[in-house]
């Protein structure tokens, strides 16, 4: 069996759901479609995030998938393409807002004359942060809200919830977690 037989059946089995064949193509196409998201966002973390994402979506699509020009991997290719542009887009949207909350919250900063404001990162980071708190589960909002703008410690904050401890400390865990996926590199409060 030739090269061009094995990628045609290994696609099949794919598309017909094979955890097997499932798994070979993503030994398979994992470089390239890495290769591809981090040449087109430029970052190794994004460019993780893609990667998964491409294969979840070809997972999902797989009965959509039909043999064409460039088997498989092409497939993979346009997913990958549109995965990347839809994360250049969100990136950019994220930059739009961050610009105009700063403006918002410092508005005298865009007038000619007037001094900058002294920390402009620090209001910056921390409407990132209260924007990514907002997408958390709602207990797990809860116990960070109580442990950092509450200054409770953990037990503390299982007395006034009336959650189990190891709740309490498993919703801080995820949640720091989520966190740090989810922010930039640069935001102080999770460093």
């Amino acid at each position: 069996m030739d090269e061009k037989e094995r990628e045609e059946r290994l696609a099949a089995g794919f598309a017909a759901g094979d955890e097997r064949c499932t798994e070979a193509v993503y030994r398979r196409w994992r470089p390239l479609v890495h290769s591809l998201a981090r040449r087109g966002l430029g970052d190794e973390r994004e460019a993780e995030d893609v990667t998964q994402q491409v294969f979840l979506a070809a997972w999902r699509g797989r009965g959509r998938y039909r043999p064409g020009p460039g088997g498989l991997g092409a497939w993979l290719t346009g997913i990958t393409r549109h995965k990347v542009a839809d994360a250049l887009e969100a990136r950019a949207r994220r930059a739009r807002s961050v610009e105009a909350a700063a403006r918002t919250l410092h508005p005298a900063a865009e007038r000619p004359g007037s001094l900058p404001h002294p920390e402009p990162e620090r209001t910056v980071d921390r409407v990132l942060i209260l924007g990514e708190l907002a997408r958390l589960p709602s207990a797990q909002q809860q116990v960070l809200r109580l442990a950092f703008y509450g200054d409770l410690t953990q037990a503390q904050i299982a007395d006034r919830t009336g959650l189990p401890l190891g709740t309490v400390k498993s919703h801080m865990r995820r949640a720091l977690h989520q966190l740090r996926r989810s922010l930039p590199a640069g935001a102080a409060a999770v460093r």
